[in-house]
């Protein structure tokens, strides 16, 4: 049986159809196009500690960021705590935080994707130069936090669930002391307002090192004791799991961290000075560069 040929209505209600196809595809990539476009214009939100912004540290970073890759980044400095809810509830994009313990039960518990070490300063304890309690004889950080407690010296905590905070409340446990009295105040502040009442109370407290370098030029108080590998503090990046939270600006997220962890940032971070003073050091691994 010879096949009819398609009459020329039906040749033209053929093309009718695959122009409606092509005019369709052309759309949705357009509307792809679109999509992509307004991926990149989306803010990358991000939730940090008061330390990276306290020290200006994150806006010297972010305006080198944002001028190279045409993205705008909006970050919360908080507690590594609070930030660390902050991922939970999926309100932003990743973290920048220093809490490792914290950090991997965050990512166990499918939060986040996976930790991204960016850098590292360490913890110093401070205090009245005339030292009261005796801490520069201490021979290590639970040593000195010993002799504050023996000495009922002033201590002020942020007691904020901050990294800062975690890691008294580790020391204290090392030392096999519950603080409590009248000489342990808890600001339940950031650095700077933790620093502040040190300051006015002549106190001893625990701070990271770029915060206290960072405001050292307005402060009377003197470290004290430091350089103990127990005070080491590391600053890792973790992307908020896109499994979890699929509407969170994932591309943004990687594509921060990817320049974080690159040369060029990495070299910005050493190169970053508060009076004379580097504040942090690079520690993103050789193959992330």
């Amino acid at each position: 049986m010879i096949p009819s040929r398609s009459t020329p209505r039906d040749w033209r209600a053929t093309h009718a159809v695959r122009a409606c196809g092509w005019l369709l595809l052309a759309v949705l990539l357009a509307a792809g196009a679109c999509d992509s476009r307004e991926a990149a214009r989306r803010p990358i939100r991000m939730a940090t500690t008061t330390s990276t912004a306290n020290t200006g540290l994150l806006d010297s970073l972010l305006a080198v960021y944002e001028h190279e890759r045409g993205r705008k980044v909006e970050f919360i400095a908080v507690g590594t705590g609070m930030a660390l809810r902050h991922g939970e509830e999926g309100d932003v994009d990743l973290l920048l935080v220093h809490a490792p313990d914290a950090e991997e039960a965050f990512v166990a518990a499918g939060y986040g994707v996976e930790r991204v070490p960016v850098m590292w300063n360490d913890f110093v304890v401070l205090g009245p130069s005339e030292d009261p309690a005796n801490v520069r004889s201490s021979t290590s950080p639970v040593d000195a936090l010993r002799r504050i407690a023996t000495a009922k010296a002033d201590f002020i905590s942020r007691g904020d669930d901050s990294g800062t905070h975690k890691k008294e409340r580790a020391l204290w446990q090392a030392a096999g002391i519950e603080p409590t009295g009248s000489w342990y105040l808890e600001t339940g502040q950031g650095m700077g307002a933790t620093l502040t009442l040190g300051q006015e109370k002549r106190a001893y407290t625990l701070s990271d090192r770029g915060t206290f370098l960072a405001r050292r030029d307005e402060l009377e108080l003197v470290i004290l004791f430091e350089g103990d590998p127990a005070l080491h503090n590391p600053y890792a990046l973790i992307a908020i799991s896109p499994e979890r939270y699929p509407d969170r600006n994932h591309a943004g997220a990687r594509d921060l961290i990817a320049w974080m962890t690159s040369s060029r940032a990495q070299a910005l971070i050493a190169e970053y000075r508060v009076n004379g003073h580097q504040l942090f050091h690079p520690a993103a691994l050789p193959a992330s560069h």
